[in-house]
C-alpha cells in the first residue's frame, strides 16, 4: 500500500479527487457501453467483444492524453493555443463543406488509420485556451475594446459560427462557456450584452444555412409547444420510468435494442434503466464534484491564466453532461450530445481527457509552487552528479 502512495504521488499529480472521478466515469463507461452496443454489432455483424475492445482501447488512449497533458505545465498551453485555432478554422470549412455523415450527421472529418475526426472537439478546446490567454494578457486595459475586446468577439464569434453550421448545440454550449470565462475575466457587461445579439444572429444563420438546421428548428419548436414527443426521447423516458430506484441490473435494459444510438447520445438513459434513479444520481453527482474541483483549482490558482483555464475546461465538460442528462430525462430538446468521459467515441474521448489533464495541470501547478523551478533544479542536480562521477 505504501509503494502504491509512492508510485501514485509520484505520476498521478494534481487533484486526487479528480483523478478519482475520472476513473469512476471510466469504469461506467466500459460497464455502459457494453451493455448497450448489440444492435451496433449485429449491424455491423461483429461481435459486442470485438466493439467492446475497440472502446476499452478509446478510454485508456483518453487516459493516456489525461495523463500526457497533466505532466505539461499548463502555461505552455497558452503559446500553442492561437496556432491550434488558424489551424481549426480550415477544419470547420472543410467539415461544413466536405464532412463525413456518421448517425445522420456531418460533423466528422474521415482519416486513414485514425477514423473519424470532429473538428468541433479541436476548436473548442483550442478557443477556451486562447480566450483565457488574451483575457489574462489584457487584464490591466480590459476596458479598450479596440485592442483587448475586438480581437476576443471576433475570435468567439468566427469559432462558434463555424461550429453552428454543422453542429447547432456545439455551438451553443462553447458560446456559454466563452460569455463565462469574460464574465470572470471582467469584460464590462456592455460588452457580453453585444456579444449576446451578435450570438443570436449567428444562431438564426446557421438554423437557415446550416447542416442541419431544419431538424435543429423542428426538435426546439417540437419542444417548446409540447407536441408529440419524437421517438428518441420517448423511449429515453421508458428507460428512465422502467429502471426504477435500484434499476434492472447490468445487462438487462430492454430500451437497449430500441434507443438510437444507446452507446452514446442516449447513454445516460440505460445508466439510470440498469442501474436505477440511484445509480443516475451517482453519475450526476460525479460532474458536479468534477465541477467543484475544477473551480477550485481556478479559484486557488495564483495567476489569472490559470484560473480562467481551469474555470473554462470544467464548466464546458459539465455543461455538456448536464445538457445530455437533462435530454434523456426531458428537460431539454434532442441535441445529439455526448456524455463526456461515458459515452462511447473515437477522438471525443481523447479531447475529454486532454481537457481534464489541463484542468489537473493547472491544480498541480498551484500544489507545487515552484514547479517550473523544481525541474531545473533537478536537471541541474542530475548534472551536478555526472560531472562528480565523471571526475571520480
Amino acid at each position: 500500500m505504501k509503494k502504491f502512495k509512492e508510485w501514485s504521488d509520484k505520476n498521478l499529480q494534481g487533484d486526487p479527487v479528480i483523478w478519482a472521478v475520472v476513473f469512476a466515469l471510466s469504469i461506467v463507461s466500459i460497464l455502459v457501453v457494453y451493455s448497450s452496443i448489440g444492435t451496433l454489432a449485429y449491424k455491423r455483424t461483429v461481435s459486442p467483444e470485438m466493439i467492446l475492445i475497440k472502446h476499452t482501447f478509446m478510454v485508456f488512449l483518453g487516459l493516456a492524453a489525461m495523463w500526457l497533458a497533466h505532466k505539461v505545465d499548463y502555461r505552455y498551453y497558452s503559446r500553442i493555443s492561437r496556432l491550434a485555432l488558424w489551424v481549426s478554422v480550415p477544419l470547420l470549412i472543410y467539415t461544413f463543406t466536405n464532412g463525413t455523415t456518421i448517425n445522420d450527421a456531418a460533423r466528422w472529418i474521415s482519416i486513414p488509420i485514425i477514423g473519424s475526426f470532429q473538428p468541433s472537439d479541436f476548436a473548442s478546446l483550442a478557443l477556451i485556451i486562447n480566450l483565457a490567454s488574451m483575457l489574462s494578457k489584457k487584464q490591466q486595459n480590459i476596458d479598450d475594446i479596440r485592442e483587448s475586446l475586438i480581437p476576443i468577439l471576433i475570435w468567439s464569434g468566427v469559432i462558434c459560427g463555424l461550429i453552428a453550421l454543422t453542429n447547432l448545440s456545439t455551438a451553443v454550449l462553447l458560446f456559454a462557456t466563452c460569455m463565462l470565462i469574460m464574465f470572470i475575466g471582467r469584460v464590462p457587461v456592455k460588452y457580453l450584452a453585444m456579444l449576446v445579439l451578435v450570438g443570436l444572429l449567428a444562431g438564426a444563420v446557421a438554423l437557415k444555412f446550416g447542416v442541419r438546421g431544419e431538424t435543429a428548428k423542428n426538435r426546439i419548436l417540437s419542444f417548446v409547444n409540447g407536441s408529440e414527443l419524437p421517438f428518441q426521447a420517448k423511449h429515453a423516458r421508458i428507460a428512465v420510468a422502467t429502471g426504477g430506484i435500484f434499476g434492472k441490473g447490468p445487462g438487462n435494459s430492454d430500451q437497449r435494442n430500441i434507443l438510437p444510438h444507446p452507446y452514446s447520445d442516449f447513454v445516460y438513459a440505460i445508466v439510470i434503466e440498469e442501474y436505477g434513479i440511484i445509480g443516475g444520481v451517482v453519475v450526476l453527482i460525479l460532474y458536479i464534484i468534477l465541477l467543484h474541483r475544477g473551480m477550485k483549482a481556478a479559484y486557488n490558482s495564483e495567476r489569472a491564466f490559470g484560473g480562467l483555464l481551469s474555470a473554462g475546461l470544467s464548466f464546458d465538460l459539465v455543461c455538456q453532461a448536464m445538457v445530455n442528462m437533462g435530454v434523456v430525462v426531458g428537460l431539454g430538446p434532442i441535441t445529439g450530445q455526448p456524455l463526456p468521459l461515458v459515452s462511447m467515441g473515437g477522438t471525443a474521448m481523447v479531447f475529454a481527457g486532454l481537457s481534464v489533464g489541463i484542468i489537473l495541470s493547472v491544480s498541480r501547478g498551484e500544489l507545487e509552487e515552484n514547479w517550473g523551478q523544481q525541474s531545473e533544479d533537478e536537471d541541474k542536480e542530475k548534472g551536478t552528479k555526472n560531472v562528480e562521477a565523471k571526475a571520480a
